[in-house]
C-alpha cells in the first residue's frame, strides 16, 4: 500500500513538528521496521509538509512507533488546516522503487 500524507502547519508549529518527524525518523532507523519506506519533504513555503509511506509488511508499524505516536498525537492541534490522506495507486515510475 502506497499512502500520500499532507498537512499544512501553524506558522509558530513548524519548528515543533521537526523535532517530532527527527525523532520518528530516528526511531525507525533504530526498530528499522521491514517492509516500510517513508519520506517526509517540506515545502517552500516552509509551513506544508508531505509525506509518503509504502507499506509492505506490517501496515500498524509505522503506528506502533512510540516516536510516531508523539508526531500523530498532537498533529491536529499544529495544523492550520486538517491533515489529508491519500491512497497511491501507482501507475508507472521510474527508479521510483
Amino acid at each position: 500500500m502506497q499512502m500520500m500524507f499532507r498537512c499544512t502547519l501553524k506558522p509558530d508549529q513548524v519548528e515543533r513538528n521537526l523535532e517530532l518527524l527527527r525523532a520518528a525518523f530516528e526511531e525507525l532507523e533504530t526498530v528499522k521496521p521491514e517492509g516500510l519506506r517513508y519520506a517526509t519533504f517540506q515545502l517552500d513555503d516552509k509551513v506544508t509538509f508531505v509525506g509518503f509511506v509504502e507499506m509492505a509488511g506490517d501496515p500498524g508499524a509505522l503506528r506502533g512507533l512510540a516516536a510516531f505516536q508523539r508526531y500523530r498525537a498532537t498533529l491536529d492541534e499544529r495544523c492550520a488546516e486538517p491533515p489529508v490522506m491519500t491512497v497511491l495507486h501507482e501507475v508507472g515510475s521510474y527508479r521510483f522503487h
